[in-house]
């Protein structure tokens, strides 16, 4: 290998020194992805709104543009983890990366650059966020128990920025124009990415990257092992894809159930927000990741694959918990004729934030821990494969909203995540029978 290769490897500076029990690390990566959130669901929270009321585009052309954009923002981060691993390597896909979507929010100062300001941002948030969540992985051993902590932790930034976005951005660009809001975005990640430059030092440093060159030194084949993490990677992104297919109704026909069968009114004759509802999931993920991570550290059955499949397989079991209470929430609708409480539906997004700690970050732990280094961002973009495979699939589903009956409607929502939990803990008693296996043969030589 060569010297630089081998210096890449070092660990961190702040490897031995911890915070809160985690690497000073995991506070850099939080506060970069934080940023990075607050900037994209900034310019979303934004997008619609501009194109229709000053641009004056129509709905149609609107929510296709609004649409393919975020189609493209969940597909090209397979793509950005590729580059990071074969061309760029990690830190420096993270600074070009951020640095394409600060661009491109304060390219949208500029009415002619809609096009070309959407497409950095797009393009931006692939190279950006494969690696930085690669990243989070790296600061820990793989049989260290606190890396699903780390990235439930994690987790909790990337929504913590979008819970902030709207109120900032929506505001500047509601109240004092819509360059503001977009500004306030472009400053948000500008903000993100001197946090992550100034502390470079706290982060792990980049393996040999597959790019041609002697410089670069031999990369080793992948092994059996890795061909056989990869097969299990691979069915947990399928799981989580048929867990996605209902979770992204949350945005979508739930949206559209407390708007039109939800009774908001309060005492006074004050009737709450439709929208506000949006923000109980990702209100819920702040409050309650502390919660999780203090409980898995009570109960520490340790980091294995097994023991995360089966985390996950509960959480999908959860979060079809939440469509069965959505299935209760359209038979008292149907049989009575009238909007139903909002208990329902806060009930719903309860389980189903719950059940979302249990399944997505703890997966995005399993892909730090079984990527085979080299290709560990691609596999980490391929997660993200799952969310736009989902989404295009929930709306599929949406689409036939009103033709079935609601409970019908979650129901199928309910069998989709059910299959996924069914999938995950089959992979779960799998991995443990493989530990059992392993540990008698250990025992009788």
């Amino acid at each position: 290998m060569a010297e630089g290769a081998a210096a890449s490897l070092a660990p961190e500076a702040g490897s031995r020194r911890t915070l809160f029990g985690h690497p000073p690390g995991l506070t850099i990566l939080f506060l970069t992805q934080m940023w990075a959130e607050f900037s994209y669901y900034g310019l979303q929270a934004l997008l619609v709104y501009y194109m229709t009321e000053r641009l004056g585009f129509s709905q149609m052309r609107s929510s296709l543009i609004y649409g393919t954009y975020g189609a493209a923002a969940f597909f090209t981060p397979f793509f950005g983890g590729i580059i990071a691993d074969r061309w760029l390597g990690r830190t420096r896909s993270v600074v070009i990366g951020g640095a394409m979507m600060m661009a491109g929010h304060f390219a949208m100062a500029f009415e002619p650059l809609l096009f070309p300001a959407l497409a950095l941002v797009a393009l931006g948030n692939g190279l950006f966020i494969p690696p930085l969540a690669v990243q989070v992985g790296s600061l820990y051993a793989d049989d260290d128990p606190r890396q699903a902590q780390a990235f439930s932790a994690y987790y909790m930034g990337i929504n913590l920025g979008g819970l902030l976005a709207p109120l900032v951005c929506g505001t500047l660009g509601e109240e004092f124009g819509w360059h503001w809001g977009f500004a306030a975005a472009g400053i948000g990640m500008g903000v993100g990415l001197m946090v992550y430059l100034r502390y470079l030092r706290l982060l792990p440093g980049d393996p040999p990257v597959a790019r041609r060159g002697a410089e670069a030194g031999p990369l080793p084949a992948l092994t059996a092992e890795d061909w056989r993490h990869l097969r299990l990677l691979v069915a947990m992104i399928a799981a989580i894809v048929l867990f996605r297919i209902a979770y992204e109704q949350s945005g979508n026909v739930i949206a559209l159930w407390v708007a039109h069968q939800t009774d908001r009114h309060i005492g006074g004759g004050l009737e709450i927000p439709a929208t506000w509802f949006q923000s109980i999931n990702p209100l819920l993920i702040i409050l309650l990741t502390p919660v999780v991570i203090r409980w898995w550290r009570r109960r520490d059955r340790g980091s294995s694959p097994a023991v995360l499949f089966a985390r996950m397989s509960l959480g999908c079991l959860i979060a079809a918990l939440a469509m069965v209470v959505m299935v209760a929430a359209g038979a008292v609708n149907a049989a009575t004729g009238k909007p139903v409480g909002p208990g329902w539906v806060v009930g719903y997004f309860v389980l189903l934030t719950v059940g979302e700690l249990y399944a997505i970050p703890v997966g995005l732990s399993l892909i730090g821990k079984l990527s085979p280094k080299r290709i560990a961002a691609m596999l980490m973009g391929s997660w993200y494969i799952a969310k736009f495979l989902g989404s295009l699939l929930a709306g599929v589903m949406g689409a036939y909203w009103g033709v079935l009956p609601a409970t019908g409607f979650f129901g199928l929502g309910a069998a989709s995540v059910f299959a996924a939990a069914i999938v995950l803990l089959l992979m779960s008693r799998a991995e443990a029978a493989r530990d059992q296996a392993g540990a008698s043969a250990a025992g009788a030589r």
